[in-house]
């Protein structure tokens, strides 16, 4: 009898689990969360997506190529800043596709981090930096080689490249040692534009070129070609190039202390002046839009570089323009920044980091100080709010924290602004 009572038993408790289960609510499905896909449409001119220029080397030569921790280590910083789109240059060196590693990498750790690039492709003219004459008429060799690694890279990174640029100031003809004419950068852009016709490149990734405004229509008639008309209409968007900067000694028309503001403060009289720096850089631009317009065609327009050095031994510093200094280089920041995001255009700034290679013969050369941060990751003035603000807390370059330049005094950071010189009437209208 206890073997029989215990097995009825057993088979009302089996009927009552089995009624308690068939009454809990259904499970609601883990939802399965897909990743944000976006587009350079999506990115390009929208400032939740700030752009910038980047070259993560620390030494003299790019022989000594950043490592993918040291790249990480990198864009952490410039994420934490809201930077979400690299400028590259080149796919020659191990560079670019290393950024690309330690973007999928740092996607692959973290879910929230976003990252896309602006591809650069290279493109010279015949025997350029051979020694022999260049022949600006007659492309490269290695262009075509070139180009195939662009493609390569933008087919293997598709959720990361967003943009391949052909060529970088290429046909501007100050480039003396490797310009080409536009009907070759027009060649490839063509290339590319069908390599997506045909599906083997995204159709939302878009193509332009990086040019000087110049390059673009903006300055001399003798870039006006039929080359170039048919390069703009190809295009997804034109990512134009403007120097104040250099303007400070090439063609000072903005640059001075006129008039009236020489009774200001010495701050007063700097403010005036890179305000008219900004302003020169906005009439280069709006010298582009015009001319295309002329041309009867509608094209985005980005700025593909501009920038300010902090330092300079040579025409920009205190025996030149007076023109370079922590203090300028962060109003000229704060002011295309603020210009191109209120008009809706993308600033891809120049640049991230010190890059000493740059001039590796003169340590003190413009071309070494354009950084927002210095080789060994100080932060300088332009970057202190985001020091007093711990944006960059727990994040190091090399190791080191970030910390500002100056040691955050201001007071002697001004002591090493020059002014600019003083001139008479203002020529250009303010």
């Amino acid at each position: 009898m206890k073997t029989k009572h215990t097995l009825v038993g057993l088979l009302l408790t089996i009927c009552v689990l089995s009624c308690q289960e068939s009454m809990k609510a259904p499970e609601t499905p883990t939802p399965q969360i897909t990743p944000k896909h976006v587009t350079a449409k999506d990115i390009l001119g929208n400032p939740d997506y700030l752009a910038i220029s980047y070259g993560g080397y620390r030494m003299t030569s790019r022989d000594s190529q950043p490592t993918i921790a040291e790249l990480k280590d990198d864009l952490k910083l410039l994420h934490a800043m809201n930077i979400k789109m690299l400028r590259t240059y080149n796919v020659q060196l191990a560079h670019a596709s290393n950024i690309l590693k330690a973007i999928k990498e740092l996607k692959e750790e973290d879910s929230s981090f976003e990252m896309y690039v602006m591809l650069g492709a290279w493109i010279d003219c015949l025997n350029a930096w051979t020694g022999r004459a260049p022949d600006h008429n007659i492309e490269s060799p290695q262009n075509e080689e070139e180009i195939g690694r662009a493609v390569d890279l933008a087919q293997q990174y598709p959720d990361i490249v967003k943009v391949i640029a052909v060529g970088n100031e290429a046909m501007v003809k100050w480039a003396t040692a490797y310009f080409v004419q536009p009907d070759v950068i027009l060649k490839w852009v063509h290339h590319l534009q069908e390599l997506k016709n045909k599906g083997a490149l995204s159709k939302d990734l878009w193509i332009t070129s990086s040019d000087n405004f110049a390059s673009w229509g903006g300055g001399e008639d003798q870039y006006h070609v039929k080359a170039l008309e048919d390069l703009i209409a190809a295009v997804d968007y034109l990512s134009v190039h403007t120097y104040p900067m250099h303007d400070t000694h090439y063609n000072p028309v903005f640059w001075g202390v006129y008039g009236q503001e020489s009774e200001g403060t010495k701050t007063e009289k700097i403010d005036a002046a890179m305000k008219r720096a900004k302003k020169y850089a906005v009439s280069q631009v709006d010298s582009v839009a015009k001319y295309v317009k002329s041309l009867g065609l509608d094209k985005p327009i980005h700025i593909g570089e501009t920038g300010w050095a902090s330092s300079s031994n040579e025409l920009y510093g205190a025996n030149g323009s007076k023109a370079t200094d922590e203090y300028k280089e962060a109003l000229f920041y704060e002011h295309m920044r603020d210009w191109t995001n209120e008009n809706g255009m993308s600033c891809f700034y120049f640049e991230a980091f010190n890059e000493p290679w740059k001039d590796a013969h003169n340590a003190g050369g413009s071309e070494n100080h354009f950084g927002l941060f210095t080789v060994d990751g100080k932060a300088k003035y332009a970057l202190w709010k985001y020091v007093d603000q711990n944006t960059f807390k727990g994040l190091t370059r090399d190791g080191n924290p970030i910390t500002k330049t100056y040691n955050g005094d201001k007071k002697a950071l001004l002591q090493d602004v020059l002014l600019p010189p003083s001139k008479g009437k203002v020529l250009m209208n303010q």
